[in-house]
């Protein structure tokens, strides 16, 4: 029998947490839509199915994809909870810790099964390939970070965990770069996801060295620096990485014409961010001065 405390629906003391039966639904949704769009293929017996003509390929990107998703999501915990002073939030980061580390395994295996489980031609395309050394130093890097997850590993250890577990940015930066490297010419979603990182790195930064990162004008900075150097990033990868001109990007970010560019996202997401935290300052104030006024009037 697994005790109430462990059950990934309950907290701590046994008690069912919405916010962490929300977030497990949430991590599972991807794998069942994956699960559902592959057996629905077969099941209509045609020929390219839900997931494509190469459907392990498919495969292979979507749970990488959601790799890097929850990675990045989960690094966001700790900001956002302090931003918007939800100290509950910290409950779920370790399941979406845990669920980067799954997805990236899953993304591994289903690399194996598109080589035929020919191990050593696995392995050899890992050490030959820059891009999947890159994405298999990731991948060992959760795996540490989620074997010493475990409440008895952070006891054990002490303030050595902590110093583990900075290792998540570099991790998210190798995650990145895999990203990049193997998407190659369409880097949208790629440089979507480094904009995000950018803007965590920025609010760290700041955070560390004192600035009031709860601050609504501090976040609204932090949202249009973020927002330019992802389109910086853009603008360099493709200049230096592909024979794209680089100026279409620059362009590209300028007008919506064609597409919202991701820069325009993280910038819409930053300020996003800073308004939620504007009305949860607001609501809170508004708590504190109910409960003044109330006491005031019992002690008068």
């Amino acid at each position: 029998m697994i005790a109430a405390g462990k059950l990934p629906w309950n907290d701590k003391s046994g008690r069912f947490s919405p916010l962490k039966a929300i977030s497990l639904i949430g991590i599972l949704a991807p794998a069942a839509l994956l699960i559902w769009r592959a057996v629905s293929g077969t099941l209509a017996s045609a020929p390219a199915g839900p997931l494509g003509p190469r459907p392990i390929t498919e495969a292979i990107h979507f749970t990488g994809d959601w790799a890097i998703r929850f990675l990045f999501i989960s690094l966001a915990i700790t900001p956002l909870r302090r931003i918007v002073n939800f100290p509950k939030l910290i409950s779920v980061r370790r399941q979406l810790g845990l669920a980067a580390l799954f997805y990236a395994i899953a993304h591994l295996i289903l690399y194996a099964f598109d080589q035929k489980l020919n191990i050593s031609k696995v392995a050899a395309e890992i050490v030959l390939r820059y891009y999947l050394t890159i994405g298999f130093i990731a991948l060992l890097g959760l795996c540490a970070l989620g074997i010493t997850s475990t409440d008895a590993m952070i006891r054990r250890m002490g303030k050595s965990w902590n110093r583990l577990h900075r290792l998540a940015y570099l991790i998210a930066i190798l995650a990145a770069l895999h990203f990049f490297m193997q998407t190659k010419a369409d880097v949208y979603e790629p440089t979507l996801m480094a904009g995000f990182f950018i803007y965590l790195m920025l609010w760290r930064i700041a955070h560390t060295r004192g600035v009031n990162t709860s601050s609504i004008w501090v976040l609204c900075v932090l949202a249009v620096l973020s927002s330019l150097t992802t389109a910086a990033a853009e603008y360099g990868w493709y200049a230096l990485a592909t024979n794209i001109p680089p100026a279409k990007v620059l362009a590209a970010n300028l007008t919506f014409g064609y597409s919202i560019r991701p820069a325009w996202w993280v910038l819409f997401v930053g300020l996003g961010v800073a308004v939620i935290a504007a009305l949860r300052q607001w609501q809170q104030g508004g708590k504190v001065g109910s409960q003044r006024s109330r006491a005031v009037r019992a002690a008068a």
